[in-house]
């Protein structure tokens, strides 16, 4: 089963992201979301090129956003696809069937979406207000996932939710009993002063036995 943390990258620069990446690996991230938006393509395929090196290093797993062509010619892990990206269904020939393709959802309707276009995973939020992501969907809440959760097990939905959008370190027991798989966070680690006592603590709280 896939990893409970997943950091989404920041930094405006190839520069910026690779220290910021750099850092979430070695202090214990073992999934990477390269996100890199509106940059030129060739620095956007430099940076690519230099974390997938750095996430076989670190056996880490590497997801490119929004870009399935650039994840298939470098032959990352996958693939995250927004709901105004391409569609899972003509991304998964150009991937192939091994490879990892998420999706964004923001109401059950999208979960139904997602599921009908046989997604891997699904990043579902936001959480909570984040400066992180521009154009904002309504906020969920707990009480969103959890009602989400519970029409999923109606339905039989068995796909693994992540939680995202503004989650800090006192949510995560919250969110987690409301039957998520996991988190995907930003800042959280991007401004961490002790990323390693960070992550650690958000491992213990995800793999908890509940």
């Amino acid at each position: 089963m896939y990893n409970k943390l997943q950091y989404i990258s920041q930094g405006n620069t190839v520069e910026e992201q690779l220290y910021n990446i750099h850092k979430a690996l070695d202090n214990g991230c073992d999934w990477i979301q390269l996100r890199f938006k509106n940059q030129n393509a060739f620095e956007v395929f430099t940076l690519a090129e230099a974390v997938k090196m750095l996430c076989k290093e670190y056996l880490a797993t590497f997801i490119i956003n929004d870009n399935v062509y650039l994840a298939q010619q470098l032959d990352a892990d996958g693939v995250h696809l927004g709901l105004s990206d391409m569609n899972i269904e003509e991304a998964r020939p150009i991937l192939g069937k091994t490879k990892i393709i998420g999706g964004t959802a923001n109401a059950f309707d999208d979960v139904l979406q997602r599921t009908e276009e046989n997604c891997d995973y699904i990043g579902l939020g936001p959480f909570q207000f984040t400066a992180t992501k521009q154009n904002l969907s309504p906020i969920l809440g707990l009480e969103g996932y959890l009602s989400i959760i519970e029409q999923m097990k109606i339905k039989n939905i068995k796909v693994p939710i992540y939680a995202i959008g503004g989650i800090t370190l006192e949510n995560v027991e919250s969110l987690m009993e409301t039957g998520i798989h996991g988190i995907a966070v930003s800042g959280l680690i991007t401004q961490s002063e002790n990323p390693s006592q960070l992550i650690t603590q958000l491992n213990d709280k995800l793999y908890v036995t509940i």
